[in-house]
């Protein structure tokens, strides 16, 4: 059983492990692997991502069953753009056990309730995920020799 959680700024100290991992961010690969994310940006990063309450924005963490963090889900708008971008991540201990594949059906229905028509992803073209997001509803759009553009309408 997979729940929604909002973190505290604090308790930001999970996202900057998963991104730090490079097992959990091998499928960043083609984007240059690993992220820092040192605790003097964690501050102005929730403001953006969790305090404005502007709706260009979503972040939770994956907790299980036991009360463990074990990914995240996110969507934004960038500025300038109308396009909303789905984000799930699942730590790299967690993988195989239909986290995902939860994350994913959790983060379109909190899109939807938030009146998000329509979710959209890169990937880069070797990115197993893909066929998450497909067994998902999402299709296709585009791809290029580097990355493939998801789309679902939801």
């Amino acid at each position: 059983m997979l729940t929604l959680y909002e973190p505290k700024c604090e308790e930001l100290w999970f996202r900057r492990q998963m991104l730090a991992d490079e097992e959990t961010m091998s499928y960043n690969h083609a984007w240059g692997g690993t992220l820092a994310f040192p605790e003097e940006q964690w501050q102005d990063w929730y403001d953006c991502w969790l305090g404005s309450r502007d709706g260009r924005h979503f972040y939770r963490y994956l907790k299980d069953g036991d009360g463990r963090f074990v990914g995240e889900i996110a969507y934004h708008c960038a500025a300038g753009l109308e396009n909303y971008t789905a984000d799930v991540i699942i730590y790299a201990e967690y993988r195989g056990k239909g986290y995902g594949s939860r994350g994913l059906e959790l983060l379109c229905a909190a899109a939807k309730e938030n009146g998000i028509a329509v979710l959209y992803d890169d990937i880069a073209v070797d990115n197993p995920a893909l066929s998450l997001f497909l067994k998902h509803g999402f299709s296709e759009e585009y791809r290029t020799e580097e990355k493939i553009i998801l789309k679902k309408e939801l």
